[in-house]
């Protein structure tokens, strides 16, 4: 597949590990991208964070199963998860169906949130990323 064949929604941050940020208030909603989504194919298994856990940026909260693969994935940003997407646990498929939608994973208050969004990629950024993945 190209890249542009990928969703990549604007207004959201984007990872090097594929995860996005939207920015909800003063809260962080996060979730994995339609490339990681379609990488792994059909989700069948959600790991999700626990509510209440201090995070730093970059260490994984979890794991996403599918029936090719298992891959971490990780805190975009620093902070404590408030809220986790429970839904995902009789559904995981949601993040198949909807990665930036129904399919999030989890609520971050953020630690240090201006210092940390400089380190990640606009639409524009994560798509010309992608490319450079994908296009080798």
């Amino acid at each position: 597949m190209k890249a542009e064949e990928y969703d990549i929604p604007e207004g959201l941050y984007y990872t090097r590990d594929h995860e996005w940020l939207r920015l909800d208030g003063e809260n962080c909603v996060i979730g994995v991208t339609d490339y990681a989504q379609k990488t792994l194919h059909e989700v069948v298994f959600v790991d999700l964070p626990e509510r209440g856990r201090k995070i730093s940026k970059a260490e994984s909260l979890g794991t996403v199963e599918s029936v090719k693969a298992v891959s971490d994935y990780f805190a975009p940003v620093s902070g404590e998860i408030i809220e986790v997407n429970d839904i995902l646990s009789s559904k995981p498929d949601l993040i198949n169906k909807s990665p930036y939608g129904e399919g999030w994973i989890a609520i971050i208050k953020p630690s240090d949130l201006e210092a940390e969004l400089k380190d990640l990629m606009n639409s524009r950024g994560y798509s010309q990323y992608l490319k450079s993945l994908i296009e080798k």
